[in-house]
């Protein structure tokens, strides 16, 4: 799972999986008339009758292997995506099929739970070196539970590296008020892929490349 900084700053985040602060919208994968076919890793991807879903996109201006490293050595995320408060990798070497990771941020009071402690185990369930990731697992804190599937595509284009990813969620809590469900997963997503473009594109990191 990966996917609720006062609420409605750590929300998007949590339900977005759980990346970094709303802010100003980043662009999203264009209405064209019909949905894109939904996002896969090995073949597989979100749950496909989920009630939260979202589906995003930004172009990198960064290598490759920078953007790579980044998503994936996850015991970092605290250093460029602020409400992660720690990230505990529960096995060694790179993130691999059946790599399990667990990640905590705190969790303001909503109208629906209480203030609370968001703790997230995600397994990585496919994986192909700088092209794709999938992660399944629940985010638990008090009065909440998210089922979450999470899947990333990196594809090289001109002008860098267009980084798409696609979540849905399941539960109770999540499926209680679905538009504001999908407002909040959205505004994560999208949040998530700023905060990587930002720590991607900076210029040390590119000088360091």
């Amino acid at each position: 799972m990966s996917g609720i900084r006062a609420a409605l700053v750590t929300a998007p985040v949590v339900l977005g999986l759980l990346g970094a602060a709303a802010a100003p919208a980043a662009p999203a994968v264009p209405a064209v008339g019909v949905a894109p076919a939904s996002l896969t890793c090995r073949g597989e991807g979100v749950v496909p009758d989920a009630l939260v879903r979202h589906r995003t996109e930004i172009v990198i201006d960064a290598p490759l292997r920078t953007i790579w490293k980044l998503q994936t050595d996850v015991e970092r995320w605290p250093s460029w995506q602020a409400p992660v408060e720690s990230v505990e990798r529960l096995g060694h070497g790179p993130l691999r099929r059946g790599s399990a990771f667990r990640w905590t941020m705190p969790i303001p009071p909503l109208p629906s739970i209480p203030a609370t402690s968001l703790d997230i185990t995600s397994t990585v369930r496919q994986i192909k070196h700088h092209a794709c990731i999938r992660w399944t697992g629940p985010a638990i804190g008090e009065g909440l539970r998210i089922d979450g599937v999470h899947v990333w595509n990196f594809t090289p284009v001109k002008g860098g590296v267009r980084v798409s990813t696609e979540e849905t969620h399941t539960g109770p809590q999540a499926e209680a008020d679905v538009p504001t469900a999908n407002m909040l997963l959205r505004e994560g997503l999208e949040a998530w892929l700023r905060d990587l473009k930002a720590a991607a594109e900076a210029p040390a990191r590119n000088q360091a490349h």
